[in-house]
């Protein structure tokens, strides 16, 4: 049998091989090719690597002769050239128009495939066409939405001020409803989360009914005041006013809302008349994200209501109700601003 030629390592040499030859993470290839020279280090022929490692007698013997002249760098992959693209300058354009055009057949937008199968060029290369022209068809950012509100500014930094600088004796109250909350079982009972595995529930659901929610948040101790009902209406609206005019009976009450009807109902405004202890503040129109109520109702999806089962309306009313003690009990506290940066421009 004809010997093997010897490689010899030196010991960063072979450090590095053993390291590669062990790894979970490296790719199979570069395993295999430390493998093939550990082993010829140690003497073993061509015969026995190549059914050791059952690998053909032509890669042994490669990357034996590779790492002869290139040591450890050798065994990584030689650099290939390029292909020469292989669509035209008005092919790349019409992969452009189309991703900026709206689709035909009721879609709503575009997609690589569809582009591709419109164009007749492959997917990868739709892919790196739009790669190159940072496009991305699939994805809607939004933005606020300019307020075609003529006193939008007067009314902002009223809202604005309120936040910043509070009257004396004075309770500045956001308040909002958030409405059809509904009440979602599963036809399956909820399989508990494990190592491995997340909480899983069955798609299919029943409904329970719908509630909605009315909410104050004192903006500046972040204390909640709600009410669970089921239609959102004037009547409604102004039972829970009355619950804030019990609840904080010594205070000046500065109200921020949208501009709802049901916040300008005449039957608000004939009550309004005998309590001049409230105040109303209505948000630009379009501008209901002025309201701090708005940023604990996105609290409550998060905390409550994704992923929540309930088998009755007043289970989930139950658990709205206790999670509101709860958090005024344990977390409220008033929201900082946390931008430093330059005011944005319109």
């Amino acid at each position: 049998m004809r010997k093997s030629k010897i490689i010899k390592l030196t010991e960063q040499e072979i450090q590095e091989l053993l390291v590669i030859s062990r790894s979970q993470k490296a790719e199979n290839r570069y395993v295999l090719r430390a493998k093939i020279i550990l082993m010829s280090s140690e003497g073993k022929t061509l015969d026995y690597i190549t059914q050791t490692l059952n690998c053909s007698r032509a890669t042994a013997a490669k990357w034996r002769k590779r790492f002869h002249k290139l040591r450890i760098s050798g065994l990584k992959d030689s650099q290939r050239p390029g292909r020469e693209t292989i669509y035209t300058p008005e092919e790349k354009a019409e992969v452009i128009r189309l991703s900026c055009a709206k689709p035909e057949g009721g879609y709503t937008r575009w997609s690589q495939q569809r582009i591709a199968e419109k164009t007749g060029i492959s997917k990868s290369h739709v892919n790196r066409i739009l790669n190159e022209a940072t496009l991305k068809p699939h994805k809607i950012d939004q933005w606020c939405g300019k307020s075609t509100d003529p006193e939008f500014e007067v009314k902002m930094v009223d809202v604005i001020g309120l936040y910043m600088n509070p009257p004396e004796n004075a309770l500045i109250l956001s308040v909002d409803e958030k409405t059809q909350i509904q009440a979602l079982d599963r036809t399956q009972p909820e399989l508990p989360m494990i190592p491995g595995k997340p909480k899983r529930q069955t798609n299919t659901y029943k409904r329970n009914g719908t509630v909605s929610l009315i909410a104050s948040l004192a903006v500046h101790t972040g204390e909640i005041v709600a009410s669970t009902i089921d239609r959102n209406t004037s009547d409604n609206f102004l039972k829970f006013l009355k619950k804030l005019d019990r609840k904080y009976r010594n205070k000046h009450l500065h109200i921020i809302l949208d501009n709802l009807i049901i916040h300008k109902n005449d039957k608000i405004k004939e009550w309004l008349k005998h309590k001049r202890k409230f105040t109303f503040h209505f948000t630009p129109t379009y501008s209901s994200w002025l309201n701090m109520i708005e940023i604990w109702f996105g609290i409550l999806t998060k905390d409550v209501l994704v992923g929540g089962i309930w088998e009755s309306k007043k289970q989930l009313i139950d658990q709205l109700m206790e999670y509101i003690k709860t958090y005024n009990r344990t977390r409220a506290k008033p929201f900082e601003w946390t931008y430093t940066g330059k005011p944005l421009k319109a």
